[in-house]
């Protein structure tokens, strides 16, 4: 278990270089703490066949429905992604894995690692019905840990929690074994966990954790949200 505070933003961590595509958060939202938000996109998106962050949903592509989301919550919002070109018109800070073929624990590392604040909400950008209640609500119970990390009865939900800086070292050492099952990390941290009984006041049905793998589930995520369901 770490000992260190992980809740004051006077902690600064130097960060090696500048992201890809860089801009100034956007002033005026509401809502915010000292903490910033990343949509990992850096995964194959080999079931789907194609880049999944780039598909239409709503009117929109996935990560531009995601980033309408997280804005209003989060001073800073980033995008983790190797091929940053595809996102330069979306206006954030794009960084490429620092230790690249890491799989999304090398994308949290990145995120973290790359964050101005002590702590970092990541969200995968295969998940559409992501509710913003359900994420201030992590958000603002995170003080005083290093993983917020929501648990149904489907297990985990690792790529929608809350990173600190202090799981760092722990992550690297990880990567560097080639251990990347994200949830390895949980016994050497101070997490919180978030069971489903907590979330449901929030989203009843646990849609925000949906996530979209291949082409059937993205149809049936649209018929969903077309039928109210």
């Amino acid at each position: 278990m770490t000992g260190a505070d992980i809740s004051s933003p006077d902690r600064a961590m130097p960060r090696d270089g500048d992201p890809v595509h860089r801009a100034m958060p956007r002033d005026g939202a509401v809502g915010h703490r000292a903490m910033s938000a990343a949509i990992l996109a850096g995964g194959r998106s080999t079931r789907m066949g194609t880049n999944k962050a780039l598909l239409p949903f709503g009117g929109a592509r996935m990560i531009e429905g995601l980033l309408e989301k997280l804005r209003p919550l989060f001073p800073e919002v980033m995008i983790i992604a190797n091929d940053p070109d595809l996102y330069a018109d979306l206006g954030v800070p794009i960084w490429p894995d620092r230790i690249v073929e890491k799989g999304s624990l090398g994308g949290i590392f990145t995120a973290v690692s790359s964050s101005r604040f002590p702590q970092t909400f990541c969200i995968a950008c295969d998940m559409p019905l992501a509710n913003p209640a359900v994420i201030a609500y992590l958000r603002d119970g995170a003080a005083g840990y290093d993983v917020v990390v929501p648990r149904t009865a489907e297990g985990y939900q690792p790529l929608h929690a809350v990173y600190g800086r202090t799981c760092l070292p722990h992550m690297e050492g990880m990567i560097r074994a080639d251990r990347l099952k994200i949830d390895r990390l949980f016994p050497m941290v101070r997490v919180r966990t978030v069971d489903e009984e907590e979330l449901r006041p929030l989203d009843p049905s646990l849609r925000c954790f949906v996530n979209v793998n291949t082409r059937e589930e993205l149809e049936a995520v649209v018929r969903l949200t077309r039928e109210g369901g």
